[in-house]
């Protein structure tokens, strides 16, 4: 046990204030939201390290540094609709339920939900709704939201996050192509005006079924 929150001390000193995480609460909630119990059976020695963690199914675990940097420019409150686009193993899901008032979170692959469902019992939130399906391009029909995260990159961002997003609403995408993609914060402040603000450089894996920018056909 000691060595486990050894490891977590070390994860966030080491790996997420040097990120610029300096938010008191969401470094606490680093320490109290158990990351070792979301990774997969076999890679719990890497449960605290500085990689993305395979899951199966084309689909990994955020960098702890990329988790946490995104809970942080969230501003998350109890009064914020979640949309999370990808519950993957379901750590990042359990962090914004932590925070906000109610949380969507939406997995393409059943096996996947099903593991993140069974990895969230142990913290019985009751502000959590995991739903399966493909939001890719959006989710719920006329549906507005808070806060829209998506988990996997997309080149291209549909207009549909934007616009599902209530005024004030935040959107957290990582945008672009590998090997450099650009992690980025949109901010609704106006029904025709949006801010983007450039967090960080990273590279995740894609959406399944992602939207692809047009292609000249010669």
């Amino acid at each position: 046990m000691q060595d486990v929150e050894q490891a977590r001390f070390n994860m966030i000193e080491q790996q997420i204030r040097p990120c610029g995480v300096l938010d008191s609460t969401v470094l606490e909630l680093l320490k109290h939201v158990r990351r070792e119990r979301f990774v997969p059976a076999g890679s719990r020695a890497l449960a605290f390290a500085d990689m993305e963690i395979p899951l199966g199914y084309g689909a990994a675990m955020w960098h702890p540094k990329l988790e946490a940097r995104a809970i942080q420019e969230l501003r998350l409150s109890r009064n914020d609709t979640v949309l999370e686009v990808g519950t993957g193993s379901g750590y990042l899901t359990a962090l914004l339920s932590a925070l906000a008032g109610q949380v969507t979170s939406v997995e393409i692959v059943p096996e996947l939900s099903d593991m993140a469902k069974q990895s969230l019992a142990v913290y019985h939130c009751d502000n959590i709704a995991l739903e399966t399906g493909d939001a890719s391009r959006g989710w719920g029909q006329g549906a507005s939201y808070d806060v829209i995260v998506l988990t996997g990159s997309t080149p291209v961002l549909p207009a549909t996050f934007r616009n599902s997003l209530n005024i004030g609403g935040r959107l957290f995408a990582v945008v672009g192509d590998a090997p450099l993609m650009e992690a980025q914060l949109i901010t609704r402040i106006a029904p025709d005006v949006f801010t983007t603000v450039n967090v960080m450089e990273t590279c995740i894996a894609p959406l399944q079924n992602a939207e692809q920018p047009g292609r000249f056909v010669f």
